[in-house]
């Protein structure tokens, strides 16, 4: 887990149910803080930055979780970012370094989107005793959002059995947590994140089925393995709080080698989402940095001709 997302997505296994956090605008909805900035730019969406683009970075220490909203900032124009709870696994609870994380974000005019959240348990665990723990493990995490002004946490649905089975614990855990998200004005978001949540499909039935307003998707351009990835995204996009643009690779025209950017800006236009697109760089040809900057051209130049 300290390495590869993608490591993560490979632990999930083929029997996973993944889960994610959407940011805090749904379809439909006006844009977030950056609005203006958009508004000037001509795109009908919000930036903002997933914190995994910048693992490498973070995991080798020369740049800390606290730091990471003024590096967005600085480096890449960016005034929203979307954490991954890896980066401060103990720090949930600490009032004292949330308010601290909270006055830098605050200082900057950078709005907390979400937050990422792994390695708590299976919330489509088989057993129910299981199942309940990792929901209860997700409380603390829905708790620090609301501290940040976060809108959403990204949850996994891990579980095991068939794919029906799966379904009907996700759909049991995911009720259970936004619940509680609900008690915060916390969403709690579906990413397909591998295994079978990497199945439009399934996913869209697992959140028709827990049916409530916080619990909705974050389609990922790009984690879809099995399945086509248009087709996944236009599965998803009914039950949008937020947009993951993946990245890995660019062409000589500054295009995604793998992914349709125009495609899939159309898809999420067309479902009526103007909230928050998140970067989520993954590749390995170019640094973080550029790979970030590359990625937030490529939408800036698409969003613009859509919008």
């Amino acid at each position: 887990m300290a390495t590869s997302r993608r490591t993560f997505l490979k632990y999930l296994g083929a029997g996973a149910a993944g889960v994610a956090l959407a940011p805090y605008y749904g379809c439909g909805s006006p844009g977030g803080a950056g609005a203006e900035d958009n508004a000037e730019a001509n795109l009908f969406f919000d930036i903002s930055l997933a914190q995994w683009s910048l693992n490498r970075t973070l995991f080798s220490g020369k740049l800390t979780h606290m730091e990471f909203p003024e590096y967005t900032v600085k480096q890449f124009d960016i005034h929203a970012v979307e954490y991954v709870n890896q980066f401060f696994k103990d720090k949930a609870n600490d009032k004292a370094y949330l308010s601290e994380l909270l006055q830098r974000t605050d200082d900057l005019g950078v709005k907390n989107v979400l937050i990422m959240v792994d390695g708590e348990g299976n919330l489509g665990a088989a057993d129910e005793a299981e199942r309940i723990t990792a929901v209860e493990n997700h409380y603390k995490w829905v708790e620090a959002a609301k501290f940040l002004g976060c809108h959403a946490i990204r949850v996994n649905a891990a579980g095991d059995g068939t794919p029906e089975e799966v379904k009907a614990a996700a759909i049991d855990g995911l009720s259970r947590l936004s619940d509680f998200g609900a008690q915060h004005d916390i969403n709690v978001i579906v990413e397909n994140h591998g295994g079978i949540s990497s199945h439009g499909d399934w996913l869209s039935a697992v959140l028709a089925g827990v049916g409530k307003d916080n619990c909705g998707s974050l389609p990922d351009f790009g984690n879809f393995y099995e399945y086509d990835r248009y087709q996944g995204v236009i599965d998803l996009m009914p039950f949008a709080k937020g947009v993951s643009a993946k990245a890995n690779v660019f062409d000589e025209n500054g295009n995604e080698a793998n992914i349709d950017y125009e495609r899939m800006l159309r898809i999420v236009k067309d479902a009526g989402y103007n909230g928050y697109v998140g970067i989520e760089y993954e590749g390995d040809a170019l640094s973080e940095n550029e790979g970030i900057l590359a990625t937030k051209r490529l939408l800036e130049r698409v969003g613009a001709t859509l919008s």
